[in-house]
This record gives C-alpha cells, sequence and structure tokens, in this order.
C-alpha cells in the first residue's frame, strides 16, 4: 500500500515538475516575442515618417497580414542598407499598391 501511494506521488511529482518547465519555456518564449516586437517597432519608427507609420498602423488594424508582410519588407531594406532616407507616406502607398497588385493576380479558366 505505501508502495503505490509513493509511485504515484513519484508520478504526480513528476508531472508537476514538467508542467513546471512548460510553463517556464512558455514565460521565456512570450519573453523573447516581447524584445522581438518592441526591436521591431523601433526600427519601423527609424526608417519611416510619422505619416507612414500611422498608416501602417491602419492597416495593421483592417488586415494585419499585409500589414506584417510589408513591415517584414521594410525591415529587410533597412538591414540590407537599400534605404538611404525615411520612407514617407507616397513611398509606403507605392510599394503597398505593388504588393497589392502582385497578390491580385487572378486567373479564371472556363471550360
Amino acid at each position: 500500500m505505501d508502495e503505490e501511494l509513493e509511485k504515484i506521488k513519484k508520478k504526480k511529482l513528476q508531472e508537476l515538475q514538467q508542467q513546471a518547465a512548460l510553463q517556464e519555456s512558455m514565460d521565456e518564449q512570450a519573453a523573447q516575442n516581447g524584445e522581438f516586437k518592441k526591436q521591431k517597432k523601433l526600427i519601423l519608427i527609424r526608417i519611416l515618417t510619422p505619416e507612414a507609420r500611422e498608416r501602417l498602423g491602419n492597416i495593421k488594424a483592417a488586415r494585419p497580414q499585409v500589414a506584417e508582410s510589408v513591415e517584414n519588407q521594410l525591415i529587410m531594406f533597412a538591414q540590407s542598407g537599400r534605404l538611404e532616407n525615411k520612407i514617407n507616406d507616397k513611398q509606403l502607398r507605392e510599394l503597398l499598391s505593388k504588393m497589392m497588385s502582385q497578390k491580385r493576380d487572378i486567373k479564371i479558366k472556363r471550360r
């Protein structure tokens, strides 16, 4: 009887340790994700004018996937040294226009 109780206690202790390790891992990942978002925001502040940031914020509210794609592309441009000046609202609209025209290439075939 004591042996069975000991086994149950050990099993429960192992489960609790695994849960604690999993929670710790999730907390660490959330902290890393928060740091990543913070760095991303700082880079965007550095490469976009206030008007362009406002437009990107509006796009993010309406179409988060498109905004995420644009943000990643802008950050890649900045890291590769292809940006000489800050991106203004007009340039951002042109970039968005190019991206949207590429994605809307729909072909319909009738049989």
